[in-house]
């Protein structure tokens, strides 16, 4: 019996979805067992998920595998809401902001009813784009069912520089310079 039989789908270790560390499989199970997050195990038909999911088995959350990273698979808009913030603050701090926000189409029911809109009835008509945080939601187009959208939560559009307005909360870090 060969090392590779015993060990779950994914291989001997596997990136940790939550702290990118390498984590390494527990032999006869499908799991693998990062130090500081815990348990994960690998998704399964009889679990109801994909192969190439792994299921925090101690707050549910689910990840899938694209191109060598883990996307975040929300069930809850707090959830999406708060990686959307995430990415939001992390691209300020890098010197881009956004411009718009592509939500994957099977998000679309569960955000819909959390997008702002124009208060007043001539804005809603005329300018009436969809916004969280401010910027512009679009959702992905029927026409790119590809693979990409299945696991993909969500795109931003940025553009290098600060936004001439903000249009959403960045400063959640103080700089030490300013401090003084």
């Amino acid at each position: 019996m060969s090392l590779g039989s015993l060990l779950p789908p994914l291989g001997e270790t596997i990136r940790c979805p939550c702290c990118d560390r390498s984590i390494p499989a527990l032999v006869l199970t499908n799991a693998y067992l990062c130090p500081r997050h815990g348990l994960f195990e690998v998704g399964s038909k009889k679990n109801g998920s994909k192969k190439n999911e792994v299921i925090h088995l101690d707050s549910g959350r689910r990840w899938q595998s694209w191109q060598g990273h883990w996307y975040r698979q929300h069930q809850q808009i707090e959830s999406l809401r708060a990686e959307l913030f995430t990415v939001l603050d992390h691209l300020h701090h890098q010197g881009f902001h956004a411009t718009g926000i592509t939500l994957a189409q099977r998000y679309r029911e569960l955000v819909t009813p959390y997008l702002e809109s124009g208060s007043d009835w001539f804005y809603q008509i005329y300018c009436g784009k969809l916004r969280l945080y401010g910027l512009p939601v679009t959702f992905q187009p029927e026409t790119q069912a590809d693979s990409r959208w299945q696991v993909i939560s969500f795109e931003l559009t940025q553009v290098p520089g600060s936004p001439k307005t903000y249009s959403y909360l960045t400063c959640t870090r103080i700089s030490e310079s300013w401090r003084k």
